[in-house]
């Protein structure tokens, strides 16, 4: 009996593993987007409906395991134990899909039809679990075919998920048909029209769109973007932070001599805290303080600078000011040369990264999982709670904007609530997204080389323009910064600017430099903007009853 299970176990694992190679170089920056439409195939077709679970599940679970690992390998310069613990976590949805597939199986029911509900209403529990991880969705693939990715502004990323999945589906139905001689039934010719139709529908829409889309654009300000080359751990040195800020100076004077409204600058490359309400209890001759006032200096006359630094709420102890909660900031300098009186503070925090929970709840729990956190010391910080809209004018013209840090951008519902400010009624007419990806890198003979994760970051942030037709303009530590219009079009070009022309290049050994470019405005206001992840809920809910079904039987 021994040899028939290994033979299985053997065979099952071969055909996971096709499914996860498939499902790996469908994403950026391998690019090939045809995989991802027959990406799960080989997935459905192993989990035989009188698969036995001893051999299924485990099967499953280790090749998934290997592809979580594979996959996120970059997470291991941040965080080996984290690292491990996510991807063992995230290696559990391979039994949970196999499980529902072969439920389905059993019933001899249409993967064409529950393929979407079971594959995408995971990518639905992905996409909110855990803070939420979305990431390596089937809609992801399909990045560069603007024509298909519409539909986003209706259905969310999942509705190209949906698509992709219902194509999974039917050839996983007709190789199963063909396999028992059963090719010739009548729903073998209504299934592929059907989906065949919604195909065509869906690429007729999008084509129609992106062909009347002029009737709504409009030129809006020119922009500086600064992207910096600096290594996280060079970075975390507060004895740099004086080398970091005069590099930023000389990266966006040019940005300003092109003629920008405003220069942007990565995410807390500026290393100090900076409200004022904090920098009022330090020493005249603080650090702090004097990167507050060479920045308010050079910001004076020459435009608006947005800035990513720390900023930090005081209290009084004991008659002494304390500091009680650490924010992740983005801070306004105005041509004035004063900084504005708000300032966004990062929502959506990272686990272990930027936070560790049970810190109050259950006291050994965090210390044990604190070594978890990529620092060497106690860092938490606070989620913001505000969704700011920030303003810039100029000759007469007046522009909002919302600002997403690090991974915000890949937080569909957070970025719809920042472009839709819905007690006001009014649109940011763009987005602004500086990220530190210097965590995601690695090093060899002293050089930055680029992983896999600066390019997919960048195919994500193309969903969010779409979703919400609004331009997204990126400045990145160590790339790839870039913009990206309201179609989800990646600009490759640039008024003027130092950094490569096509924007995937942005990254690397000599991945440093600036550009200016002018943001196109979209004046359309979608639905998915204003009712948000709807599909996601829909398809969330099926695959539980699903799964609820399958553990009855």
């Amino acid at each position: 009996m021994a040899g028939p299970k290994v033979k299985s176990f053997f065979w099952l694992g071969v055909s996971f593993a096709a499914s996860a190679v498939l499902l790996t170089i469908c994403q950026a920056p391998y690019d090939c987007s045809w995989a991802a439409w027959i990406a799960w195939v080989p997935f459905m077709l192993a989990c035989r409906p009188h698969a036995p679970s001893k051999i299924l599940l485990p099967a499953v679970y280790l090749v998934w395991l290997i592809y979580w690992l594979a996959n996120l390998y970059w997470l291991i310069g941040v965080t080996v134990p984290g690292y491990a613990a996510f991807c063992l976590v995230q290696a559990c949805y391979g039994p949970v899909l196999a499980i529902a597939v072969r439920f389905v199986r059993k019933r001899d029911w249409p993967l064409t039809l529950l393929a979407p509900l079971i594959f995408v209403g995971a990518e639905a529990w992905q996409g909110v679990l855990f803070t939420g991880f979305g990431w390596y969705f089937l809609a992801h693939s399909q990045y560069r075919n603007l024509a298909m990715i519409q539909i986003c502004e209706l259905f969310g990323q999942l509705g190209v998920s949906v698509l992709i999945a219902l194509v999974n589906g039917l050839m996983a139905d007709l190789l199963l048909d063909i396999g028992q001689r059963r090719l010739k039934r009548w729903s073998n010719l209504f299934k592929p029209a059907a989906v065949g139709l919604l195909i065509g529908l869906s690429w007729l829409y999008g084509k129609t769109r992106l062909d009347e889309s002029g009737r709504f654009l409009s030129d809006g300000p020119l922009l500086g973007v600064v992207q910096t080359n600096v290594p996280s751990h060079v970075k975390e040195i507060s004895e740099n932070g004086p080398a970091i800020l005069e590099s930023l100076f000389e990266l966006s004077t040019p940005c300003f001599e092109a003629g920008a409204w405003m220069t942007i600058w990565p995410e807390t490359m500026v290393l100090a805290t900076l409200n004022p309400d904090y920098l009022f209890y330090l020493p005249p001759d603080s650090i702090a303080g004097e990167f507050d006032r060479q920045i308010r200096r050079f910001a004076k006359d020459r435009g608006y600078l947005l800035v990513g630094a720390h900023s930090a709420r005081v209290i009084f102890s004991g008659g002494e000011p304390v500091v009680a909660d650490q924010y992740n900031s983005a801070f306004l300098y105005e041509p004035t040369g004063q900084q504005s009186s708000i300032r966004y503070d990062k929502i959506h925090l990272v686990p272990f990264g930027e936070y560790i929970p049970f810190r109050d709840t259950l006291p050994w729990l965090y210390e044990m999982i604190r070594r978890l956190s990529p620092y060497d010391y106690d860092y938490n910080l606070t989620p913001g709670r505000r969704y700011t809209r920030f303003h810039i004018e100029k000759e007469g013209k007046r522009y909002g904007f919302g600002v997403l840090i690090c991974y915000e951008d890949t937080d569909p519902t957070l970025c719809r609530k920042m472009v839709l400010d819905k007690k006001e009624g009014t649109k940011a007419d763009f987005l602004v997204n500086i990220s530190n990806d210097g965590w995601y890198v690695r090093y060899k003979d002293g050089k930055i080389r680029p992983t896999v994760e600066l390019a997919q970051r960048m195919a994500i942030t193309v969903f969010r323009c779409v979703e919400n037709r609004v331009s997204v303009v990126r400045s990145v530590n160590t790339g790839i910064s870039c913009v990206i219009d309201s179609l989800g079009c990646i600009h490759d070009n640039y008024l003027e600017g130092s950094l490569p022309r096509p924007a995937i290049e942005r990254k690397g050994p000599d991945a440093e430099g600036w550009f200016v470019d002018s943001i196109v405005l979209d004046s359309r206001v979608t639905f998915f903007t204003r009712y948000g992840r709807w599909l996601d809920v829909l398809l969330g809910i099926s695959l539980v009853v699903i799964l609820a079904f399958a553990g009855i039987e």
